[in-house]
């Protein structure tokens, strides 16, 4: 039984992106404005609750951690608990930190004389592992990315990959303010993204019987805007669909975008 629940656990902190309904992935910084050279601790977490440690750790695997010249930083001092990962970063630099957590893969499902099986994993994995003779095969990519932004000194510009759905900051994330707009993009894979629900839930769900989401859509342009109601951190979470896969056999791409931002009181 034991077994068996650490693989539950294991096989729920890889499937963040589509499970968002019950839990919610988050990469939470104890600090998003610094003094170059400070330290500053990330918590990376799957939880029922925003910034609450209830469910399992967030795996970062694929964490890359982008410093203002572009450079790539290496984190210290990991550790992976029973709720939650933590890593330390120093910020030698002046200007600000993409922390990014992102994962690309495969889901099929397929028939071998009249049983069905279920496979996870890689592009590459996948020519290798899915029997030749396999029937009915259905096959769906996914791409998400999980990310927080901290800023040592001076804030400067953020750069996005082109590659899958990705937030394009008009107003810098790490200059947000209570009862202040902050204006942003949606891309995906370079292009704007119209019509995207967005979903923003402020800290401290746990001890409200609501969670004060505030509910957004993209205009053409991918653009929207949120006016921020109080002080604090909050939770932001969009996600897509569309045909535009990387591989033949697969026939949809799920995409799916997590941010956490720091607002600040005037």
């Amino acid at each position: 039984m034991k077994v068996f629940l650490k693989l539950t656990a294991i096989l729920l902190a890889t499937a963040i992106p589509f499970s968002a309904q019950a839990h919610k992935a988050w990469l939470l910084p104890s600090s998003t404005v610094v003094t170059p050279n400070e330290w500053i601790t990330v918590d990376a977490a799957v939880s029922n609750d925003i910034f609450y440690f209830n469910h399992v750790p967030l795996r970062i695997d694929n964490l890359a951690i982008t410093a203002p010249d572009g450079s790539t930083v290496t984190p210290q001092n990991i550790s992976t608990g029973k709720y939650r990962t933590t890593f330390d970063l120093q910020l030698a630099q002046n200007g600000t930190y993409r922390i990014s957590n992102g994962n690309s893969g495969l889901n099929a499902s397929y028939k071998i004389g009249e049983e069905t099986k279920r496979w996870r994993g890689t592009p590459e994995a996948f020519a290798k592992e899915i029997p030749a003779d396999a029937k009915e095969l259905q096959v769906t990519q996914s791409q998400s990315r999980v990310e927080a932004f901290v800023t040592a000194g001076k804030p400067s510009a953020l750069k996005t990959s082109g590659i899958g759905l990705e937030l394009v900051p008009v107003t810098h994330p790490n200059d947000l303010f209570a009862g202040e707009t902050a204006h942003f993009k949606l891309v995906i894979d370079g292009k704007p993204a119209a019509g995207l629900k967005v979903e923003i839930i402020p800290e401290g769900s746990r001890y409200r019987a609501k969670q004060n989401e505030i509910d957004l859509t993209s205009d053409a342009d991918g653009a929207f805007s949120v006016t921020w109601p109080s002080a604090g951190r909050y939770w932001l979470e969009v996600t897509s669909t569309d045909d535009k896969t990387s591989i033949p056999q697969a026939k949809q791409r799920r995409l799916s975008y997590v941010a956490t931002f720091e607002v600040l009181p005037q």
